[in-house]
């Protein structure tokens, strides 16, 4: 972009990390992900985590590995109005059980990341269907949410990932680097630091008995307090609201909430503010990952990446491959953008003069662009909800891409043979 010359590419490279905080939900996207350390390390601090983990251990509701892996993913299955909202509660809510069960926190990030946006690219009772909604009504078509949700049936790879994250969980085995992380953590008595609870954050033993509601308390404002904030920026209509406001605003209310049960657990010994700040450092450096997520997604579409592969998908020589292609071209738009909203907005203009002109059923090309976008999402390391996936999990973020691309692989594969076929049928 710099024309060759290193010294003004990288002065312009720092413009361009400036100029993420240009953008209002790019923001909202780092401050909460800041914030929720704090969160977290308040409901450590006060007990409330112990309490919700010995409470459900206790109960028999999260007593063995698949219990514990189908409390996470029902959450995410639960609340699907919003992606972010999903991760982080059902991150917050599985960690310290995975935890207790000597599992590992890859796997719990794979779950909860298979299961949020899937859900919500398939429900659309959300922002993702009114954004799409409205991307199909600007082409002209005549009845977009009609079209929209006809897609449910055809958008095969969201539904693939479903179907593996409960096969995985019933099942109890694993595949690839996950199957190998596992192991090894299988063979050794002791716990590595990434499944280890923060001892700092860990009440004394002279303090008060835990309390599972300093824990359920703050959990159910975060949750409701985004819907009804989504409900709120969407003047009545939730489909409609900012997520990254929503979750903002409801990550600040959970965390003041939050900070006042560590206060009347009386725990806090003086060291209430100091325990947030910590807590707020030890995601420091999966908010920084974000921001370079960030720069180098702007920096990919000011250089014309998606538009670029995009542009490719025209010129296919069979209109029976039109959908196999626009899976495969929508992936890695997502994959190297880190966006499957974005992906939308390239593709979905170009996907409906081709479906009309092909002949082809609009909502099976409009589900093989949306179930792209989730594709390449779910394998892309700068895509913001698999950084917030590691992020909730409190698993390294690599070792998430890692261990969960095999799934993703599987599960694309077998979606872009079922778009031949569905091509070479209708």
């Amino acid at each position: 972009l710099a024309g060759g010359h290193p010294g003004l590419g990288f002065l312009a490279s720092i413009d361009r990390a400036v100029g993420v905080f240009q953008s209002e939900g790019n923001t909202r996207i780092l401050l909460f992900c800041l914030i929720i350390g704090a969160l977290i390390a308040f409901m450590q601090a006060s007990g409330g985590i112990t309490g919700m983990v010995e409470k459900l251990y206790r109960s028999g509701l999260a007593s063995t590995p698949r219990r514990a892996g189908l409390i996470s993913a029902v959450s995410g299955l639960i609340i699907f109005v919003e992606t972010n909202v999903s991760l982080l509660a059902s991150g917050v809510l599985g960690r310290p059980l995975f935890d207790r069960l000597q599992l590992s926190r890859a796997r719990l990030a794979y779950i909860i990341d298979s299961t949020c946006a899937p859900v919500s690219v398939l429900v659309l009772l959300n922002g993702w269907g009114a954004y799409i909604a409205g991307l199909l009504a600007s082409q002209g078509v005549e009845s977009p949410f009609s079209t929209m949700f006809q897609t449910i049936g055809l958008n095969f790879y969201p539904l693939l990932t479903l179907l593996g994250v409960f096969l995985t969980i019933f099942i109890g085995r694993t595949i690839g680097p996950m199957a190998q992380l596992e192991a090894a953590l299988s063979a050794s008595a002791v716990k590595d630091n990434d499944k280890e609870p923060d001892s700092r954050l860990e009440p004394s033993g002279s303090a008060s008995p835990d309390r599972a509601l300093y824990m359920l308390i703050p959990l159910f404002i975060l949750i409701a307090g985004a819907l009804a904030f989504m409900v709120w920026t969407g003047e009545g209509d939730i489909r409609r609201g900012s997520g990254s406001a929503s979750i903002l605003y409801a990550v600040i209310l959970a965390t003041s909430v939050a900070f006042i049960c560590l206060l009347l657990s009386r725990r806090a010994s003086g060291q209430a503010v100091e325990t947030g700040f910590r807590g707020m450092a030890d995601l420091l450096p999966a908010v920084t990952i974000i921001l370079l997520a960030f720069i180098l997604g702007d920096s990919l579409q000011a250089l014309g990446t998606g538009t670029f592969i995009a542009s490719s998908s025209s010129a296919i020589p069979a209109p029976f491959l039109l959908p196999a292609f626009l899976f495969l071209a929508a992936g890695l738009t997502s994959f190297a953008t880190g966006t499957s909203w974005g992906t939308y907005g390239i593709f979905i203009p170009i996907a409906v003069p081709l479906a009309i002109g092909t002949g082809l059923p609009l909502p099976l090309i409009i589900a093989a662009v949306m179930g792209g976008g989730v594709f390449g999402d779910h394998c892309s390391p700068i895509s913001d909800t698999t950084i917030i996936a590691s992020l909730a999990a409190g698993c390294d973020h690599m070792e998430h891409v890692r261990t969960q691309l095999p799934y993703a692989l599987v599960a694309g594969l077998s979606a872009l043979i079922m778009y031949l076929v569905a091509g070479l049928l209708v």
